[in-house]
């Protein structure tokens, strides 16, 4: 019997990948709902091929226009709780939704004891306390689909928790790899989106490009694996090769390495605790000349710092700082504030940061609102 997969973000980067996935394996996975924010015409023409019974589009005004493009008996669900309400439709949860509004398909996916395939990393940063609870409803489990943390949920699958040394996040560097913050003072919209590796939207490649991205993967993966911070490092690795490497206690390290391929990790969440069927990123290997690291340069790349100080200082700051970092990069892509403002917008929130405890969904969601709202100002201040 195929798995049932519901992909919640499906007209994005990470969604249309994961409908390669499932079409690439038509006898193993059978799609049952998808769901999106606003993209109405590419959400019916895959719901049209996936023929799919349920689909949610979170603006409900455009509700009329998909209904009006799918078959005769299709559901549809509208409105900003929509993509959550779908998320108990299938046996798998693939959340490819971006940014905050990720949050309540996770929590609902989670609290309906599904498996979560889960690319959308702000909900385990903004909502990490309120997550983690929900994660121990039976038969709930999160399978990462960032490709580090899927490194890392492949590598820890060769000791046990207590033989873990240290985890090691690599990091492209960007496309603004070695420049000196002189030169980055000057660097466009166009520029900042110009990622050598990745294929991705604008949100999380202008995270890539201040390593703003690699910095929230940190706390990601202090929540997705209870390793302590200061046994979390970073390392650039230019060609993305070699996606996260986990060190055990004997001096053993452990590395996964593929070719930039989204679709390995989404295939290995959809197919876990087996392996996809297809080679998705295999390696020729008398091809690969080399592999380089480094360490990150963090006077350039300062947001990678700031979003580890908001990870030790643990409670609310990670989602504090995750929304001061969506309103920076929105009035970046804006043309409103310079890319390296950016790092400034963050430090400042991260000062006035206030400690609020957050046990509820709904207190993630004011911490969120209030982080927003003080960015915000931080933003008007600058430009005025």
């Amino acid at each position: 019997m195929p798995t049932s997969v519901a992909v919640l973000g499906s007209t994005g980067s990470i969604g249309t990948q994961a409908l390669e996935v499932v079409e690439a394996e038509p006898d193993r996975y059978r799609v049952t709902a998808l769901g999106a924010a606003s993209s109405v015409e590419v959400l019916a023409a895959q719901a049209r091929e996936h023929r799919v019974a349920l689909v949610a589009i979170a603006d409900a005004s455009r509700a009329p226009e998909l209904e009006d493009l799918l078959p005769a008996g299709t559901e549809v669900l509208a409105g900003p709780e929509a993509l959550a309400q779908v998320a108990t439709a299938a046996e798998v949860v693939l959340n490819a939704v971006v940014g905050f509004a990720g949050l309540p398909v996770t929590l609902a996916a989670l609290s309906s004891g599904r498996r979560l395939a889960l690319a959308n990393k702000e909900s385990l940063i903004a909502g990490g306390p309120v997550v983690q609870r929900v994660r121990a409803t039976p038969g709930a489990e999160i399978v990462p689909v960032d490709s580090e943390h899927c490194a890392l949920h492949q590598c820890l699958r060769a000791g046990r928790h207590e033989e873990v040394a240290r985890l090691v996040l690599t990091a492209s560097g960007g496309p603004f790899r070695g420049r000196s913050p002189a030169e980055l003072a000057e660097v466009t919209v166009d520029d900042a989106l110009a990622h050598p590796t990745w294929r991705m939207g604008p949100k999380i490649t202008v995270d890539s490009s201040t390593l703003m991205n690699k910095g929230l993967e940190v706390i990601e993966a202090h929540e997705l694996f209870g390793v302590g911070y200061d046994a979390i490092d970073v390392v650039v690795h230019p060609q993305s090769v070699v996606h996260s490497m986990v060190s055990f206690t004997d001096g053993a390290t452990v590395a996964q390495l593929s070719l930039p391929d989204m679709r390995l990790p989404i295939g290995y969440a959809l197919a876990w605790p087996e392996r996809s069927g297809r080679p998705w990123g295999a390696i020729d290997w008398a091809d690969l000349a080399r592999l380089d690291f480094e360490p990150p340069d963090l006077e350039a790349f300062p947001c990678l710092e700031l979003a580890r100080e908001a990870g030790r200082m643990g409670g609310s700051a990670p989602a504090w700082v995750n929304a001061a970092n969506e309103v920076a990069v929105a009035a970046f892509l804006d043309g409103r504030i310079a890319w390296s403002a950016i790092a400034s917008v963050l430090k400042q929130a991260l000062s006035e940061h206030d400690g609020t405890e957050m046990e509820t969904a709904e207190a993630v969601v004011e911490v969120d609102r209030r982080g927003r709202e003080l960015a915000t100002k931080i933003v008007e201040r600058s430009t005025a």
